[in-house]
């Protein structure tokens, strides 16, 4: 599976109809959303789907007409997100009406090509990447031993969070399975000096 890095845009008309899709990670679906309805006030319509990975490791999957045809609109795009098999990512169309109806046939075409179009351009640019199912971890690490855990994460790229008490400090990152063992290999070493509040299961 892949995910997308960062918003991706692409258009085109057909028949006198503008369709402006974008492809963006699903994190910024909502604001995306929002700018998009200031940004278009005179849009005809603005269609969305996205793809998501719920819990437990469920694909969560929803899409909108936005008061195009039933099923001509948002699930074509959501087609579109499968077929790439894309995940954690949103596309949203913007149409222009042109005053030349399209018929359910030639909407479901043009709206799975505009999303694909924005997916193309994602693929080309290289902002999709690969998608590796991340799990939470928390540990707490006394004083003595944060500044080393700090340094290891901070080096290895990870992304995490601390909060400091008075015996040392509690972490919380997300880690794939490989990034685990790799965490795991590092705190091994250091041991006892880490310990395990919540451990990820894959």
């Amino acid at each position: 599976m892949k995910t997308i890095e960062k918003e991706i845009s692409a258009a085109q008309e057909i028949k006198k109809s503008s369709f402006i899709a974008y492809l963006a990670p699903l994190a910024s679906f909502e604001t995306l959303r929002a700018q998009l309805r200031q940004q278009h006030p005179k849009a005809r319509h603005i269609v969305w789907a996205y793809r998501a990975l719920g819990e437990p490791g469920q694909i969560v999957e929803n899409s909108s007409d936005d008061g195009e045809p039933k099923s001509t609109a948002g699930a074509p795009c959501l087609n579109a997100l499968r077929g790439a098999e894309l995940i954690n990512a949103a596309v949203l169309v913007v149409r222009y009406f042109g005053g030349i109806k399209l018929g359910t046939g030639g909407l479901v075409r043009a709206y799975a090509s505009s999303a694909n179009l924005a997916i193309e351009a994602a693929a080309s640019s290289g902002a999709l990447t690969d998608f590796f199912l991340k799990r939470h971890c928390a540990f707490f690490v006394p004083f003595a031993a944060v500044a080393k855990f700090e340094h290891f994460l901070k080096k290895s790229g990870f992304v995490y969070e601390a909060s400091f008490g008075a015996a040392g400090a509690e972490f919380s990152a997300e880690f794939s399975a490989e990034e685990f063992e790799k965490f795991k290999g590092f705190a091994d070493a250091l041991a006892p000096a880490l310990k395990m509040l919540h451990e990820p299961e894959f």
